[in-house]
């Protein structure tokens, strides 16, 4: 996941490390993994890694998981993650109704609430409705995984009355833990991780002019929630959030395109084994690519982009256009970036998940014969998957955590 599976002895790396640690617990799930696996798979020496092991068990972050037996002298002891050491929430603030996730450090979904949202509405009442819905998910049930439909108090004040809160700290660096919250006595909060409609810029959580809805150009979203539930918040597009979410969840290496289609149509890119955001952080923007040049008009301001002329079938019902027109834009992707995979998402995919499957897939098929470019590259869908943005905008929060960010800020 963008970074380096070695490690480096150096006292100022420590947190580096300790992600790396961490990451392969996480990866070793509930069997486990042994101090001497650790230190071959990272590089590090074992004296360091036993180091690492007593500051995230003394953290509460590792357990000890049994023994395993081996090749000679007394049985090895095996490590695992603690799950809900702590958490993170995931919010999806799409055009039409928000979606909220708490998720424990394994990316288990814990609780999660669902309720109506009118992005079209001032941006202060936005953000006040999602800081609601993250103050009832965080104080619901958990373990039970039920949506939650009606609103409840929530603990947090109005935008603008507090303070933005700092960072939280690596865990296992022996730094402080600033930045997290305590929730229901017991459980600890990383941060928010909101998934919106692009563009944005990612790094300062600025949203730029959502396709209809130009109130929130220039929006600082990310200090805005940051300041009304005294959590760190990161901000990314739906379509990004949902691809590093699959990307976790993949069996193996590999790039992909997540096209998500939906009450808009937009691309998460995982390329070379990271997010690919583009220098501006704006790559994505699969649905306002120009399929015909005379064609109706889009909310972009341009004409015959693909999204208008999909959600234009859609309207319509005739899901075998819309589909034959997504496979158009997606047969292009596949051409331009050599991709191992396509996956389509998003609720209006979801609704008829084969029938797009199948007009997508013969687009694409139809393409590699008359390239002569050998068998399509395998077509599958977030179809019974959860709730893949939500899901995915949490991992953003406990990327760091476990060692996901490159150097250019990205997963």
């Amino acid at each position: 996941m963008n970074r380096s599976n070695a490690g480096a002895n150096l006292p100022t790396l420590r947190s580096h490390n300790a992600a790396l640690v961490l990451d392969l617990l996480r990866v070793a799930g509930e069997r486990g993994i042994s101090r001497l696996e650790l230190a071959e798979r990272t590089g590090l020496t074992p004296q360091a890694v036993s180091k690492i092991t007593a500051r995230l068990r003394a953290e509460g972050l590792a357990t000890e998981a049994g023994h395993r037996a081996s090749t000679g002298g007394k049985p090895r002891t095996v490590l695992r993650l603690v799950p809900d050491a702590g958490h993170a929430v995931g919010l999806h603030l799409d055009r039409d109704e928000l979606t909220v996730v708490l998720v424990d450090l394994a990316g288990t979904v814990v609780a999660s609430r669902r309720t109506p949202l009118d992005f079209g509405a001032p941006a202060g009442e936005v953000v006040a409705v999602a800081a609601g819905e993250v103050g009832a998910v965080l104080g619901g049930p958990v373990g039970a995984d039920a949506e939650l439909e009606s609103p409840q108090p929530h603990p947090f004040p109005e935008p603008g009355a507090g303070p933005r809160a700092p960072a939280a700290s690596t865990p296992g660096d022996g730094g402080d833990a600033g930045g997290t919250a305590p929730v229901g006595g017991a459980r600890t909060v990383l941060g928010i991780g909101v998934a919106v409609p692009g563009p944005l810029d990612h790094r300062g959580g600025v949203l730029h002019r959502v396709t209809g809805f130009p109130q929130w150009d220039g929006y600082p979203l990310q200090d805005a929630l940051a300041a009304c539930t005294g959590l760190p918040v990161v901000v990314d597009k739906d379509t990004n959030a949902a691809a590093l979410g699959l990307a976790l969840r993949a069996d193996g290496p590999g790039d992909f395109a997540y096209l998500h289609l939906g009450t808009g149509l937009g691309a998460g890119l995982f390329l070379g084994g990271a997010l690919h955001r583009g220098a501006r952080t704006g790559a994505g923007e699969f649905g306002h690519q120009t399929v015909a040049l005379d064609g109706p008009p889009c909310g972009c301001g341009g004409r015959g982009c693909i999204e208008a002329l999909c959600l234009a079938a859609v309207a319509e019902g005739d899901v075998a256009e819309a589909a034959r027109v997504l496979g158009t834009g997606a047969a292009n992707l596949v051409g331009l970036l050599d991709i191992d995979r396509v996956v389509l998402g998003g609720r209006t995919v979801g609704a008829d998940p084969d029938a797009y499957v199948r007009g997508v897939r013969a687009v694409i098929e139809e393409r590699a014969r008359r390239d002569g470019t050998g068998a399509a590259v395998p077509l599958v869908t977030t179809a019974g998957a959860g709730r893949p943005v939500a899901e995915g905008a949490a991992q953003l929060v406990l990327a760091a955590l476990f060692g996901r960010v490159g150097s250019g800020g990205g997963v």
